[in-house]
């Protein structure tokens, strides 16, 4: 696998780098806009609303059909820090975590802010992007992490007790860098989510997902990927839960025909743990991808987050090519996610192109400011 740092990329593996890019993004906001809409339904209400086979289509949510939610918003935030930071390096300035936490106050921004300040010079070019600046349901850990300008660590992480699903949610990114070492892309998305999800359930499955995203985009299959992950958590302090429930959504692919309860049962409470095992979970047993988005999206969890995660992986895994058509057509924001996949693919495998010693593009620093 060619490296992001000296290596050189042949055409054929750019190509298929870009694919899985833009796959691993569009699929994940295609995921967050179907199960949106019936984020707060149970099962009963779902399928009251939309039949006895439940949600099979992209429905209103926000005015429209399409819509997302916070969970791409943020995701899109981490994409920009990850280029930032990669800009940043020739500086000497390596922290990627501080870059990623300030891509994440430039989302607290359009949460408060009417719309782009174009004084802001530093923003670049994606918080002026105006239909960002939309609220979708951002949850109390997201508003209390990005709050202010203290960063979370993992020694002194911010909400503790914060188990959910949405710093897991915004961490398939990191699983992009595909010329680091797994390891330290675990390391990366942990102490990203300790922003704003300092329980170690939501750390480590920040991390897990991160590095499955990591194997497939490297072209591993998902089960081999998964086992990855299950080998790098083992030496973590805290990692049962986490392991126990990707073990638990492995065994559950053995348990015949996939149905919502089975995706119910490994959703559990809600929590990043649970939302990670039936996400690993649709994206095995899915048919095809339309298959195991609707799998994910009919229970009486987290939709959104489930549809999400499940996007992100069946995305990584197959490319842009497999998504639904129809659906990307209606997603809302899909010139930008597809924008920003193709500025972040250039930049892992032609960023010393872009800015070094030799010379920089302009064009490229008034994108991503140092």
């Amino acid at each position: 696998m060619a490296t992001t740092t000296g290596a050189v990329w042949g055409r054929a593996e750019q190509q298929d780098f870009r694919s899985r890019v833009r796959g691993t993004l569009l699929g994940a906001a295609v995921g967050d806009a179907l199960g949106g809409p019936v984020d707060t339904l149970t099962l009963e209400e779902i399928r009251a609303a939309h039949g006895p086979e439940g949600l099979l289509d992209l429905t209103v949510g926000h005015g429209r059909r399409g819509t997302v939610t916070h969970h791409t918003q943020l995701t899109l935030f981490t994409v920009d820090g990850l280029i930032r930071a990669q800009v940043r390096r020739d500086t000497g300035a390596w922290h990627p975590p501080t870059d990623l936490h300030r891509a994440y106050l430039r989302w607290a921004a359009t949460q408060r802010d009417w719309g782009p300040d174009e004084r802001r010079e530093e923003d670049g070019w994606l918080a002026r992007e105006e239909w960002l600046y939309a609220r979708r349901g951002p949850t109390r850990p997201l508003l209390i992490g990005f709050g202010d300008d203290r960063m979370g660590t993992l020694e002194r992480p911010k909400n503790p007790g914060a188990r959910g699903p949405e710093a897991v949610a915004r961490s398939a990114p990191f699983g992009l860098l595909v010329g680091w070492e797994p390891q330290l892309v675990v390391q990366l998305a942990v102490e990203c989510a300790a922003q704003t999800h300092g329980h170690p359930v939501a750390c480590l499955a920040a991390g897990a997902y991160a590095v499955i995203v990591h194997g497939l985009a490297r072209g591993e299959s998902l089960d081999g990927a998964v086992q990855q992950a299950l080998a790098l958590l083992a030496v973590r302090p805290g990692h049962q839960p986490v392991s126990d429930a990707l073990q638990h959504a492995l065994g559950t692919v053995r348990q015949g025909m996939p149905n919502p309860a089975r995706v119910e049962e490994l959703t559990g409470e809600g929590t990043a743990d649970g939302l990670l095992a039936a996400a690993v979970y649709c994206a095995l047993v899915g048919e095809d991808v339309r298959h195991g988005l609707c799998l994910a999206v009919n229970q009486s969890g987290p939709s959104a987050a489930a549809g999400a995660l499940t996007g992100g992986l069946l995305g990584a895994l197959h490319g842009e090519t497999a998504l639904p058509p129809a659906w990307l057509a209606e997603l809302e924001g899909r010139p930008t996610l597809l924008e920003l996949a193709d500025d972040f693919a250039m930049e892992m495998t032609q960023g010393p192109a872009l800015h070094g010693p030799a010379g920089s593009s302009p064009g490229w620093l008034a994108r991503y400011p140092r």
